[in-house]
């Protein structure tokens, strides 16, 4: 029976992305606790409540935005941070979508208690959030193999 390979394998090291994973869910803990504050103070100051809530994301969004890039993340696949914050928001929104559609099908379709459905949808859309993110703007480029072997 032939040998499955016969070069050695380096180590795995999985230290970096559980550090940036564990980082990240305490940054979004905080994004999300900022969210919440900006939300409660626009309402108690007499802000509508969307401009409220729009707000209160705004914040928290550019919050996990600056923890992630210089703090969690040492990898960036964009230089112009424009273009990567743009990325980043786009994320963000898409999250949100997610939430929406999410909840919509747990609670309204399906039955399930709102608060429930929270936080099984909060759950889903952290790592839709993370995954994306890491995968699009915190990696560096992967290298592309030649179609023709280089001798």
């Amino acid at each position: 029976m032939p040998a499955l390979s016969s070069s050695p394998t380096a180590p795995v090291d999985v230290s970096a992305p559980l550090r940036e994973f564990v980082l990240y869910v305490a940054g979004s803990a905080a994004a999300l606790a900022l969210d919440t504050g900006v939300y409660t103070l626009g309402l108690h100051l007499g802000l509508p409540l969307l401009a409220a809530a729009f707000l209160g994301f705004m914040l928290g969004m550019g919050f996990i935005y600056f923890v992630s890039t210089r703090h969690i993340f040492k990898q960036h696949r964009i230089a112009d941070r424009q273009r990567e914050f743009a990325m980043f928001a786009l994320i963000g929104l898409a999250g949100l979508g997610l939430t929406e559609l999410l909840l919509w099908l747990l609670v309204h379709r399906l039955g399930i208690a709102p608060v429930s459905g929270k936080l099984a949808t909060a759950g889903a859309v952290f790592l839709f959030n993370f995954g994306l993110r890491k995968a699009l703007l915190f990696t560096t480029q992967p290298q592309r193999k030649a179609l023709i072997p280089q001798q």
